[in-house]
């Protein structure tokens, strides 16, 4: 998934993010309610996690603006307030979930994962994805193909996890490199090209076939028979 997170906090923020990103997911660090909301607006998000107590344009102002431009992306706002009063005020601002410091990040973790299943309800039925005889399941962070595991580090299960989702769409090296590696195009990394070659040694070498084919000059589209 791909997760906004407001966090002003200078150990707190970098924690999430660092485990967020650990358990797969694709983190925009924010400090600023402002950049958060222009990053909100102009790109999809899969999740929005916010502080409420940001200085400035705060997670509650930002979410309030969010929904106004129908921005639908749930959202969990982390703060050190936990009366009541604040709970509801940030639910009818458009928040799905309030989590209060200190927390848990299995915690965390679990609550992020909830609410994009009921934003994706069709997903919910399964966390399995498949395309001709290779599969991954999204919950235990496995893939198989004709029934033979396969090893998958973190970077090459999100990579195969966008191949499914884009299934004969093509995936640009830009695109790539922003939505897995948060980086904007770089012409002089190579970090995309190598990551492929070790996911196709993984899941096209034994097989002796081609899923990912390479379109020059456009990028790659995953095309399995």
């Amino acid at each position: 998934m791909r997760l906004l997170v407001l966090e002003d906090d200078a150990a707190l923020g970098p924690w999430t993010e660092k485990g967020l990103r650990e358990a797969g997911h694709v983190v925009d660090l924010f400090t600023d309610g402002k950049d958060a909301l222009v990053a909100a607006m102009s790109r999809p998000y899969d999740v929005l996690v916010l502080d409420r107590m940001v200085p400035g344009l705060d997670g509650l102002s930002v979410l309030k603006a969010l929904r106004q431009a129908k921005v639908t992306a749930p959202a969990i706002f982390l703060t050190a307030l936990g009366d009541v009063d604040d709970r509801v005020a940030g639910l009818r601002s458009g928040g799905d979930d309030y989590l209060a410091k200190p927390f848990a990040f299995s915690e965390l973790l679990a609550r992020i994962e909830v609410l994009s299943r009921r934003q994706n309800p069709a997903e919910d039925q399964s966390s399995v994805l498949t395309a001709g005889d290779i599969s991954i399941d999204l919950h235990k962070r496995t893939c198989t193909r004709q029934g033979t595991a396969i090893d998958l580090n973190p970077k090459e299960f999100l990579l195969l996890e966008v191949f499914l989702r884009s299934k004969g769409r093509v995936q640009t090296k830009t695109m790539l490199l922003e939505r897995i590696w948060n980086m904007n195009f770089d012409p002089t990394t190579s970090v995309v090209e190598t990551h492929i070659s070790r996911l196709r040694g993984k899941i096209e070498k034994p097989f002796g076939d081609t899923l990912i084919r390479t379109l020059r000059g456009n990028g790659y589209v995953f095309d399995p028979a």
